[in-house]
């Protein structure tokens, strides 16, 4: 679902920049008050989450790979806005420093899986969870609905833009411009792996997550439940509140490399030298419903795919020869450039409020 640079024209991924805009700009007011509180650790702690699930590729039908995204388990725990902006927060650590995703289409990301996953994903699990009490299993089933509902509207969201692509760009023998396959061909494709597999592993991870946190220390369900933290049965949040999760957290970061074992390449994130390569060709079709790709990269895609260069491509650090050591190390800056931001706007925040207490 991180879709590359050159696979959207430069009106699309304008236009859903500007669509992002103004999400991002609400989830910058509603959580700028709370940065203080101790938001900021839970910030940090599930949009490194956020991040380091989406390392975990899984093998989907037709060849390709798919990935949960921690973004129901976001939004039920810090709510639909916090979670707009932890999970813009990732995806944007994940196309500037390691090229998942593209620089161009930042903001398509972030309206496909931050801001349409996230309120899908809240209003999906308040529905479903109800006034039950946060011990309830009904919770936990909610969140796992949640989460198959966020991947899957993300993932069809993708599709669609993907399919639109040739209906609107092309040049003037009628091949297209950026992103190959129509509608026809990119909504099945896309939806086939994530309404079974990918979509079911998210159900699995935000129910089981939500489960623990249950027994753990249910008072961080509260504030996605819309109570008081002091109404919820269990410790308060504390920093060794969290400790369980951030060693959860750590366990994930070594298991990192398990994500590289599937086979294949997720729909859609073909890199422009592919549709020149005869077997890089063979598995596009294949996972296209069998329909074969362009003889050559679309002219746009090719063009825009080189916009910008990542510093550690696909998780692999240049000067390691690991592949697994380079995807725990990745994993590892990932989180510490997620905790670095969420600092950074607590200290913007912290200086701005101080700044306007000085100038009142």
């Amino acid at each position: 679902m991180h879709i590359p640079d050159g696979y959207l024209s430069p009106l699309t991924s304008a236009a859903l920049y500007a669509g992002a805009a103004p999400f991002w700009y609400v989830a910058l007011r509603r959580v700028r008050a709370a940065l203080h509180t101790r938001l900021v650790p839970l910030l940090s702690l599930f949009a490194a989450f956020s991040f380091v699930v989406m390392m975990f590729n899984i093998p989907l039908p037709g060849g390709t790979t798919g990935h949960a995204t921690g973004v129901a388990l976001a939004a039920v725990v810090l709510g639909p806005w916090a979670s707009v902006l932890a999970i813009s927060v990732a995806l944007a650590i994940q196309a500037f420093f390691f090229g998942d995703g593209g620089i161009t289409t930042l903001g398509a990301n972030c309206v496909n899986m931050a801001v349409a996953g996230s309120l899908a994903a809240w209003a999906v699990y308040r529905a479903v969870a109800g006034n039950a009490p946060l011990s309830s299993p009904r919770r936990a089933l909610a969140a796992g609905l949640a989460g198959y509902v966020a991947v899957n509207l993300a993932a069809l969201l993708t599709a669609v833009e993907f399919g639109l692509q040739p209906m609107f760009f092309a040049d003037a023998s009628g091949a297209p411009l950026y992103a190959p396959y129509p509608l026809r061909i990119a909504v099945p494709a896309m939806m086939l792996g994530h309404l079974t597999i990918a979509g079911l592993a998210e159900l699995a991870f935000s129910a089981g997550v939500v489960a623990f946190l249950q027994r753990s220390d249910p008072s961080l369900l509260a504030h996605g439940a819309g109570m008081p933290p002091a109404a919820a049965p269990g410790k308060a949040v504390r920093g060794g509140g969290l400790r369980p999760l951030w060693a959860g957290l750590g366990l994930l970061m070594v298991l990192a490399p398990l994500g590289i074992l599937a086979a294949g390449t997720a729909w859609g994130e073909w890199a422009a030298e592919d549709f020149n390569d005869p077997a890089a060709r063979q598995e596009i079709a294949d996972a296209s419903l069998g329909v074969a790709p362009p003889a050559e990269a679309p002219a746009g895609l090719d063009r825009l795919s080189a916009v910008w260069t990542a510093p550690w491509p696909d998780y692999a650090p240049p000067f390691v020869r690991s592949a697994s050591f380079g995807y725990v190390l990745s994993a590892v800056l990932g989180v510490g450039l997620v905790i670095l931001a969420f600092l950074l706007l607590d200290r913007l925040a912290r200086l701005g409020r101080r700044e306007g207490r000085t100038s009142g």
